[in-house]
Parts: C-alpha cells; structure tokens; sequence
C-alpha cells in the first residue's frame, strides 16, 4: 500500500540534498542564474533610482551562442536492432519493399510474407521516418531547445515523455472505422529543481533506485484525477491546496496568486523486475495507486551542460561568470556616471543672489539681486578628470570573459570577412572544444529516441505507422507486440547547421554541375531543402522530359554517337517531335541543360 507520508520523506530529503550544493544551494543559485540570464542583473541592488544602472549582458550573449551552436544541428535519428544483419543487399531490397508499401497500401507485414530479418529492418527503417513524424508532431526542436536553456542556467536539463491516453490519432482500430485508436506519447520539459534522484550520487538516469517529479496542479483537477483512478471519497477529501511553492524554479514560481488552490502532487517511477511502476500522491492523499508504465525505460532523458564526479546534477556555467557580469555593470554604470557628470556637472546656486527657483530650462529668465556680485550667482562642481584607460580596461574584461567562455569575435561574427579562409580557422579551433559538449546532447537525443521507441513498441500494438518520405505520406502496418523481445540501438545523424554550411554545399553542387560531372536531376536531388520551391515537382518535370526525349530520339533514328560534337547534336529537331507542353518545358531550360539532355538521351537510345 502507497504510503504518502513515505513518498513525501524522500521529497523532503531530496530538497535537503539539493540546498547543500554550493555556496547557496541550487534552488537559490539557479533563480540567481535565471535573472542574471535574462537580464534582471541589477536584482537587490540599493542603487536608487535616480541614475541609470547599465547592464552589458556578456552571460546571455555566452549561452545564446553555446545553445545555437550545440543544438541547432537538425538532427535524424535511425533505428537498428541488435543481433539482426543488415546489409548492402538487404537495404536494396528493403527499399524496394518499402516501395511497394507505399504504392499499394499493405494491411500487414508477418514473417510469413517475407524473411524476418528483413521484417524487422524494414519496421526499423519506418521508425526512423516515424521519429521525424513525431517530432514534427511535438514540436521537438524547441522542446530540445528549452532543455538546453535550462542546463545553461541550472546545469541540466530534463525532457519527461509520457503517455497521455486522451491524444486522438485519426486511425481505427477496424475497417468500418467505428471503433478509434487513442492514445500517444507526447514530451515536457521538466526544471531540475522539481526533479529528485534516489541516488544523487548516480549519474546514470537508469540505474536510479527511483525518481521523484515535484509538480504544480490545481486541487480540483487532482481530485478529478483521483476520482477517475477510484480512489475512495475519504481520501479525495484529504487532497488540500498548500503553499509549498518555495522549492520550484524560477522567481516567478514564488508569486503565485494567494486563491490559486494549487497543491504539489508528487509522481514516484521505480523498477519491479525490470518494468517500470509509478504512484502519484500529495502529502496527505493518494491521487493514483500503483501503476505500471508498461515500459523497461524511466521515461527521463538528462543532459548536463558540465558533469561533476559523483553526482546526478549538472554545474551551470552562469554561477561562474557572475562576478565578472557583476565587474562589468558596475565599470560600465560607473563611465556612464562619470560622462553624464562631465556633460552635466552639479550646479550650485547662491540663493543670496538668485531669487528664482533655477529649473535649467534654456529659455528661463533668471531674476537676481541687482545689487549682488553676479559672477558668484551660479556656478558649477568641477569633476576630477575620467582616465581614458577605465574605458580600455571596460574594453578587456568584456574581450576576456567572452574570449575565455570561448566566444570570440570571430565565432561571434563581430570580425569583418576579409580573409575568409583565416576567419573559419579561428571559428573552427574556437568551436572546438564545444564538441564534448555536443556529444553529449546527441547522446542525451538518442536517449530520448530510445524511450520514444520503448513507448512504441510496448504500447502501441496493432496501428499503422504515419511515414513521410520522397513517396509522399503513407502508412506502414505495425505490431508492436511482435518486436518486444529486440534490443534496439538509436543513432543519431547530424546535418549542416548554419548558413555558411548551406552556401558551401551550393557552391560545391554548382562546381559539380559546371564541370558536368552531375546532371540536372542529380544536382536538385542534393542542394539542400527550402531553396528551390517545389523542387520535387521540378524533378519530376526533368525525368518526364528526359523519358520523352529519349522516346523521341529512338523513333526519329536519332542515335549519335555520345562523342560527337555538342554542336552538332540537332536540338531543333528533338524539339519539334515533342508535345508542345513538352516544348514549353524544354524551351525554359538553359542552353547546356537543352543540350546535356540530348545528350543522356541520345546516349539511352543508343545503348
């Protein structure tokens, strides 16, 4: 029997845990590195108001670059299963399977069909689709995204999949579409403050005695849930709003409204004989007894941003570059001071002489005592001269902190592009050291992927797999049941991700093509997405041209020879034994495009 006193011992043991590390505990120093992040750096400070408080915020600019660079790759993720060969003759007949699923709509896919080893690379190559469908679906790239933000800013970040029962598929479980399959995973980004480890010495996510999730709900939607999951009324009773909220992240957590009536509701996943269970309680209720996930994973992936020995929580590298954006504020605020001091020093009046109040109004008519010395009516406090070198040491300390977190000028783009081939060495040598970093986010995404695939395969069963590929979109039949028993391995393949990438890999593919060394259709099936609309439809406009031309030239025994000159090749002829629309087409295409096609076509003919 769930015990919720128990339940929430751990939970107060894991905050007691938590509030050791450091110099000021992480609940306190991850707010401390939130404001800083997002610029809330003056934060306490008793400066008054009546002077500007500059803020230069080198730690955002550190992170947003760090964040962009490790996580803006586009990311593919392709699924394998232990202990089942897949070769170079099994992919092409894979390939032409998958073909034959999208075309003709298969029902399903037994080993009784084909060879199960081929079976199953064949679910594993419609996975790797699906997770692309899926991530599409959850809005993954930005789910990743706040993850990482959330590991620069308290050093780790936690993505939490789980199964939300009441998510519609569009797909039926028969033919007459009367009964629908519901039902699908879907992910959150969970703040570590509100995540607590069994073993905080264990950084190993899935050899966890448990995991606790500390949430914010209100209390009728907890006592609904309890209601839904049978508890009795006595205890649906018990389930009170509280004011626990001090242990959450983020300063904005501590100013939830006074009639809110939220409660923390606790969720508990442990491991009974490899299959993973979990309970939900508050401190005084159970909202849901035991469960069983039905999946051998903790559905939680971590990503450190720096891993300490011996211990579950990630270092946020914002604690370590405070005191230098505190240095800096201050130098900035300070030569601000002083300039405005400069421009407009401290006036001094002598009441004696000037009668009127003096409001420094270029256009006041002063009156004063005639009868006074109105060169001690008003003057001014001289400021001590500003050395020029406090701006030059401004100047380093910023070049320093940046150039030391290991954002230069020139990753930075703050170098102007004379010299490109030094501009990317500098880049380069300087990105370098990110690449530990990045391994251990693409790891910390085949981690996700996995889970994504335990979810699949143990809680899907009979449904069909939504594909999206050159085909177009189709669905591959699956059987979840059918591949409880396989181990399967995750590898993520990472793409280009910036601009200059992309630039590069045109220009190449132009090289290509200007040397002839690739045709038309082989260039558009490379450069990359996006740049050329509909380029799919273009491409089949090339092969249908090329079929026809091809057809054209067998029948008007235009068969020449591939090494005759390119100038005598009868492009007009070809031309006119084609349709018009065809004609259209052709006519649109440049000059070497008309004639290369010949060419390929001339050459099929022949052969």
């Amino acid at each position: 029997m769930i015990k919720p006193d128990e339940i929430y011992k751990e939970y107060s043991d894991g905050i007691q845990f938590k509030t050791s590390i450091g110099n000021k505990g992480m609940f306190e120093q991850s707010k401390i590195n939130e404001r800083f992040y997002s610029g809330d750096q003056w934060h306490g400070a008793k400066c008054g108001t009546d002077r500007p408080l500059v803020r230069y915020n080198v730690i955002k600019r550190i992170g947003d670059y760090k964040i962009s660079m490790i996580g803006s790759s586009p990311i593919a993720v392709n699924y394998s299963a232990d202990g089942v060969p897949n070769t170079l003759e099994l992919k092409d007949s894979i390939s032409a399977m998958r073909d034959q699923a999208a075309t003709t709509g298969a029902t399903s896919i037994t080993e009784d069909e084909i060879p199960e080893s081929e079976e199953i690379n064949l679910v594993m190559s419609a996975l790797s689709d699906y997770y692309r469908v899926t991530s599409e679906r959850l809005g993954f790239d930005e789910i990743r995204a706040d993850a990482l933000r959330n590991a620069y800013t308290s050093g780790t970040g936690i993505i939490y999949t789980y199964w939300d029962k009441n998510i519609r598929t569009g797909l039926y479980a028969d033919a007459g579409r009367k009964k629908p399959i519901e039902g699908d995973i879907c992910d959150e980004v969970i703040d570590i403050e509100n995540v607590y480890f069994g073993d905080p010495n264990l950084d190993d996510v899935q050899k966890q005695p448990f995991i606790i999730i500390a949430q914010r709900k209100y209390v009728k939607d907890l006592k609904a849930e309890a209601k839904e999951n049978g508890m009795s009324a006595e205890n649906i009773e018990l389930i009170g709003n509280d004011r626990d909220n001090g242990y959450m992240a983020g300063d904005r957590s501590e100013l939830e409204p006074s009639d809110s009536k939220k409660a923390t509701v606790l969720t508990r996943f442990w491991k009974e004989k490899g299959m993973v269970k979990a309970c939900k309680v508050t401190k005084n209720a159970i909202v849901r007894n035991t469960w069983d996930l039905n999946i051998r994973l903790y559905p939680l992936a971590k990503f450190s941003w720096d891993k300490r020995k011996n211990s579950a929580y990630g270092e946020s590298e914002v604690t370590y570059l405070i005191p230098n954006q505190i240095a800096i504020n201050r130098m900035v605020t300070a030569s601000v001071w002083a300039v405005m001091m400069m421009g407009m020093p401290i006036m001094l009046v002598n009441s004696d002489v000037v009668i009127d109040p003096v409001t420094n109004d270029p256009a006041q008519i002063i009156t004063v005592n005639s009868q006074s010395d109105l060169n001690n009516a008003i003057s001014y406090v001289v400021p001590p001269n500003f050395s020029p070198n406090f701006d030059n040491n401004i100047t380093s300390l910023v070049s320093q902190t940046l150039s030391q977190a290991g954002a230069n000028d020139a990753v930075l783009g703050d170098l102007n592009a004379e010299n490109t081939s030094a501009i990317i060495a500098v880049r380069e040598a300087a990105t370098l050291p990110l690449q530990t970093m990045q391994n251990r986010y693409y790891k910390f995404c085949e981690d996700c992927a996995r889970i994504w695939s335990e979810y699949w395969i143990m809680q899907y069963g009979k449904r069909a797999l939504k594909v999206e590929d050159e085909k177009g979109t189709w669905y591959m039949p699956f059987d979840g049941d059918r591949y409880k028993d396989l181990i399967i391995s995750t590898r993520v393949d990472v793409g280009a991700s910036t601009l200059w990438s992309e630039a590069q890999s045109i220009r190449t593919l132009d090289n290509l093509f200007d040397r002839q060394i690739i045709d038309a259709i082989q260039y558009l099936q490379r450069i990359p997405k996006g740049i050329i609309s509909d380029n799919t439809g273009l491409i089949k406009e090339l092969k249908s041209a090329n079929e026809m031309i091809a057809k054209q030239t067998a029948q008007n025994g235009l068969n020449q020879p591939t090494t005759q000159p390119e100038d005598n090749l009868d492009i007009e002829s070809v031309l006119s034994s084609l349709p018009q629309e065809q004609q259209d087409k052709f006519k649109a295409l440049p000059r070497e495009q008309q004639q290369a096609l010949v060419e390929q076509a001339a050459g099929g003919a022949q052969q």
